[in-house]
């Protein structure tokens, strides 16, 4: 049982590096070809920034940009795995895709790049499966969630230069609604280590025999 527990653990960990790994290959990779990818970036209402709903979040501007999206990924990435296994792969794409078009349709027309809108996607599941699912598990994670990242709202709000407002408020909108969809799906409920053990005693197997000469009963 305690393998088993160590390598659901190490699974958590080691899947979600797979995307941040690929990121800073597409960026490393770009800086070594000297090629330009921001036109690779998601273009609102444009038929040829369509591609961008697909690799608009593997392209960043500068390695500043690469890391802050870097570690989140990763942390949000284990404590979804972890927590939500059934529904993390699937949630995965489902944050990454509708986020890309919702951003097609309702964002300025300027190029959009970078994985922040996942990250924003991520938190938002958090947040809200503790307010939709009620199970002590779940609140606690958004009250953990809340405590490391509730600063990251300002990041929704439009002015800020150089940052695309709108993949971040899009991207938790679409955590809002996966939160709200897969509500009742994979409760992250704790299973303690003796619910795994075979019950060896039933009490249907007793044989109780009397033996008079004695005058007791022998079990």
């Amino acid at each position: 049982m305690r393998a088993r527990k160590n390598e659901k653990v190490i699974k958590a960990f080691l899947i979600p590096l797979i995307f941040p790994v690929l990121l800073w290959i597409v960026h490393i990779g770009s800086i070594i070809l000297d090629f330009e990818l921001f036109r690779m970036g998601l273009l609102p209402r444009n038929l040829a920034g369509l591609l961008g709903i697909v690799t608009a979040p593997l392209i960043h501007g500068d390695f500043s940009h690469l890391i802050s999206n870097t570690f989140p990924l990763i942390v949000l990435g284990w404590i979804i795995l972890f927590f939500y296994p059934r529904i993390s792969f699937f949630l995965f794409v489902f944050i990454y895709l509708l986020t890309g078009i919702l951003v097609w349709i309702f964002a300025r027309q300027v190029y959009h790049i970078g994985a922040s809108g996942i990250v924003y996607g991520f938190v938002s599941f958090l947040f809200f499966s503790g307010l939709f699912r009620k199970d002590n598990t779940s609140i606690v994670l958004a009250l953990i969630i809340t405590f490391l990242y509730g600063g990251i709202i300002w990041g929704m709000l439009p002015g800020l230069k150089g940052i695309s407002w709108e993949s971040h408020s899009l991207g938790a909108f679409t955590g809002l609604l996966a939160a709200f969809i897969f509500r009742n799906v994979d409760p992250p409920a704790k299973k303690y280590d003796w619910e795994d053990e075979p019950d060896d005693f039933n009490v249907d197997d007793l044989e109780v025999s009397y033996d008079p000469e004695k005058n007791k009963f022998d079990i």
